[in-house]
């Protein structure tokens, strides 16, 4: 879906299910601290469609993940 560089690593972003991109955030690469700082808001990365049949009812809610990195 996407290649995150930092200074340290340069990291993949996969999608989580067979999608289609339909929008991507085209202010980001000026503000690239948003995906840290505000995710939900001026940092996402791009909207897209899931296209994978079932897929997206097996994903976690924001909620779900935080709670399991919260248990690590």
């Amino acid at each position: 879906l996407a290649v995150l560089e930092s200074v340290k690593a340069i990291s993949d972003v996969y999608a989580p299910c067979g999608c289609e991109v339909e929008t991507v955030n085209g202010e980001l690469p000026a503000a690239p601290e948003a995906i840290n700082s505000d995710p939900y808001g001026s940092g996402w990365i791009a909207s897209i469609r899931v296209t994978e049949a079932g897929c997206a009812s097996e994903l976690l809610s924001a909620a779900e993940y935080t709670s399991i990195l919260k248990k690590h």
